[in-house]
């Protein structure tokens, strides 16, 4: 079972090991979200990248949502085994992107204005992995709540698995590293307690119903609550997260 990380540089690297696990497994339309306030992609996707522990994810193509992001990225990186593009060029379609020998491609923080193109590019992909950093498809307002939204995430969307979340919540930390369940972490004068974990992401009611001390389904399985003393308190946890 995976622990809260106890540094952003921990959370990252966990990522990358529960991404490659996914693959190993055969999902090919997955997500990494570190959800915390104010984090800058960039270098988290720089850390992502890495070969560290001597992972490789044979990414060949990196996308970002815009030529800006694209071509800061070239700036900073330096030299790197894989091409920096930017999702939404008019020189070239999409799909023309996407070559053959292409193994697996990851999508940096693409937002909603981008989510069709980043569909072209899953289509275009076929069977091969893609890997979604810190996405933020879902804004309503420019997805859609109609019958044109609800066919996006029918056809789209909700084929997306999430291998790696982390978000620091008031009362705690939703948590998931692939290939583990989803956790929820309740903070405590003594630190964080793991308090349910569930098959599913819990949302709204469910989670608030957790927290609140109720009962929501859990599988037999599941290890009991245990106590894990990182931080006193919440700002300390997304403090040193963010080092």
């Amino acid at each position: 079972m995976s622990e809260l990380p106890k540094t952003l540089g921990e959370a990252v690297s966990q990522a990358r090991i529960a991404t490659q696990n996914a693959i190993a497994d055969g999902l090919n339309r997955l997500q990494v979200e570190i959800l915390l306030p104010e984090l800058n992609p960039m270098p988290v996707a720089e850390r992502f990248l890495s070969d560290e522990e001597g992972i490789s994810h044979n990414f060949n193509k990196i996308f970002f949502p815009d030529a800006g992001a694209a071509a800061l990225a070239r700036r900073d990186w330096g030299e790197v085994p894989f091409e920096l593009l930017d999702i939404s060029t008019k020189r070239v379609s999409v799909e023309e992107q996407i070559q053959p020998e292409d193994e697996a491609i990851l999508c940096i923080a693409p937002t909603a204005q981008e989510v069709l193109q980043i569909e072209k590019l899953c289509n275009a992909m076929g069977d091969r992995p893609v890997v979604l950093l810190n996405p933020r498809l879902e804004d309503v307002s420019i997805v859609g709540i109609g019958y044109a939204g609800r066919q996006l995430r029918d056809r789209f969307l909700k084929n997306i698995q999430s291998c790696y979340y982390l978000r620091p919540l008031e009362e705690g930390t939703l948590f998931r590293c692939y290939p583990g369940l989803w956790q929820v972490w309740c903070e405590t004068t003594d630190g964080y307690e793991l308090i349910k974990e569930l098959p599913n992401k819990p949302v709204g009611d469910d989670l608030d119903l957790i927290f609140a001390g109720g009962s929501v389904t859990q599988t037999e399985d599941s290890p009991k609550p245990k106590k894990l003393s990182i931080f006193a308190g919440m700002q300390r946890f997304m403090k040193a997260l963010s080092r």
